[in-house]
């Protein structure tokens, strides 16, 4: 019996006598009967049963864990269950993953503007207007290649992402 003179769930909720080896009477006791109700709801009682009888001691509490989290994510996602979780939680990592990406962009941007701000201001007035197009000491970033360069570096930051070529990925600056 499980603890005490008290049935464990599972045989509370079948009306059996819970007998002294009960399979069940570690993993659902008599104080938490909807876990063992949800489970059996899920998987039955029989296939519970045969599922814990074939592993050994040391792995059933782990296996009772699984499925009483297996059997709430069927109840609440019928179709997916547990798979359903997982896809939505990949999918917001992704989303972060991409909000990450801009966002890192951005800064860079940010900050190549006011390098080239700085640098501006650093250059003397003969060498801002060189007329000579064969004389360029440094390329400065313009606007142009400022777009250029955080269209590649959203790209090589997300590319470990599946991302769907149907989704249109929505930028909003922070800073203007």
């Amino acid at each position: 019996m499980g603890s005490g003179s008290s049935p464990c769930a599972s045989c509370k909720l079948l009306r059996r006598r819970c007998a002294k080896d009960c399979i069940f009477a570690p993993y659902f006791p008599s104080d938490d009967p909807h876990k063992f109700a949800i489970v059996h709801k899920v998987f039955g009682a029989s296939n519970v049963s045969k599922m814990l009888q074939e592993l050994p001691v040391q792995q059933r509490a782990d296996a009772v864990s699984s499925l009483v989290y297996e059997a709430n994510a069927r109840v609440r996602d019928p179709v997916y269950g547990c798979v359903g979780a997982i896809s939505y939680l990949q999918n917001q990592v992704s989303q972060l993953q991409m909000q990450l990406a801009v966002a890192q962009t951005e800064i860079l941007c940010i900050q190549m503007q006011h390098h080239q701000d700085d640098s501006a201001l650093a250059l003397p007035t003969q060498m801002q207007h060189h007329d000579d197009d064969d004389y360029k000491p440094f390329l400065l970033p313009t606007s142009h290649n400022v777009d250029n360069i955080s269209q590649y570096i959203n790209f090589a930051s997300s590319s470990n992402v599946i991302q769907d070529p149907a989704a249109t990925v929505k930028r909003e600056s922070l800073w203007t």
